[in-house]
């Protein structure tokens, strides 16, 4: 284990609780760190099972990739019931992948959705993820409001406690840099389902369930390209291999600092993670980087030509030196 000698402040010292701009000041190698994006709720059982078996594959590759499938089908009946299975499986491999966001009650009200529909339950799909869109725009505009005091868009937003007109908040979130343009395209589709459907409209029997995965499929689109910690982004490093990192500019930025910063760990390139039973992924990570600062470009150089015999494997072992004593 590699014994460092410490002689000033580092991420290990840092007080439980500090706000991201509060830790960037505490720790005197922040130049040389940035956020991790570390892996958000995600479920790809829907591709795998979606993924047909290629000829050209080994016949040990296509027997490990039946019983995979098989397995999951089991899971799938275990969840949903032998009950027309196949006709589950069917709108289960509909939806595709979970999207992966950092937000809890996303993964938790989206899996319900989900849920519904997979039961062929599609009124109560449809109108779900309808008012998960819903629940989505009222959150981005009231925690992020107070940031933008000094926007003209301001002004419309800040009295109310809710936002039933979606125009209102997609083209204030739009303004404000919030929202991405394809984020802001899925919530204009999805608002014209949500008016379709919730507004008494005789035609919803006719395309009901069109309508619902529709829906679905929108809202996993937003929760994604919105709220995901994989992918082109623009507020991620990009060219890292295996792992993806905020962009220095971004780290200032409202959505981050809202959503972003306070989940995900501040590292440098040669942290290491691991499952701890009872507590989940653990980040270690060397503890002072030393001076200077290093460009984003600079940064996914480290990280992607890192020796692999210096990663950060077990927690690190630190003594202070003389110079100064640790702080109690």
């Amino acid at each position: 284990m590699t014994i460092f000698a410490l002689t000033r402040p580092t991420i290990y010292q840092a007080p439980k609780g500090l706000k991201f701009e509060e830790l960037k000041t505490f720790v005197p190698d922040a130049g040389r760190r940035r956020l991790l994006c570390t892996p958000g709720d995600f479920d790809t059982r829907a591709a795998f099972l979606g993924t047909k078996i290629e000829d050209h594959w080994s016949l040990e590759v296509k027997e490990s990739w039946l019983e995979n499938k098989e397995s999951i089908k089991r899971g799938l009946a275990h969840e949903f019931g032998e009950s027309e299975l196949g006709d589950k499986i069917e709108r289960f491999i509909e939806i595709d992948t979970k999207p992966m966001s950092v937000i809890s009650y996303h993964n938790d009200f989206f899996a319900q959705v989900r849920a519904a529909y997979v039961m062929g339950h599609f009124y109560p799909s449809l109108v779900g993820a309808c008012a998960l869109g819903e629940r989505i725009l009222n959150h981005l505009i009231i925690d992020m409001r107070p940031m933008f005091q000094n926007t003209k868009e301001y002004r419309k937003v800040y009295r109310k406690n809710s936002f039933d007109n979606w125009d209102v908040p997609i083209s204030t979130l739009e303004a404000w840099g919030v929202l991405l343009p394809e984020v802001v395209k899925e919530f204009k589709q999805l608002k014209k389902l949500r008016h379709r459907s919730i507004h008494f409209n005789t035609s919803t029997y006719d395309t009901l369930r069109d309508d619902s995965i529709s829906a679905i499929l929108h809202m996993r689109k937003i929760i994604d390209y919105q709220f995901g910690t994989w992918g082109a982004r623009p507020w991620f490093i990009g060219g890292t291999k295996g792992s993806m990192f905020v962009a220095k500019d971004f780290e200032n930025h409202p959505f981050v600092q809202t959503y972003f910063a306070p989940h995900f760990p501040y590292v440098g390139p040669l942290f290491g993670m691991r499952n701890v039973e009872g507590k989940g992924l653990e980040v270690m990570d060397v503890p002072d980087y030393g001076d200077g600062e290093w460009t984003d470009e600079e940064f996914a150089q480290e990280f992607n030509d890192r020796n692999k015999e210096q990663v950060i494997t077990k927690p690190p072992k630190m003594r202070w030196s003389e110079e100064m004593p640790p702080s109690t």
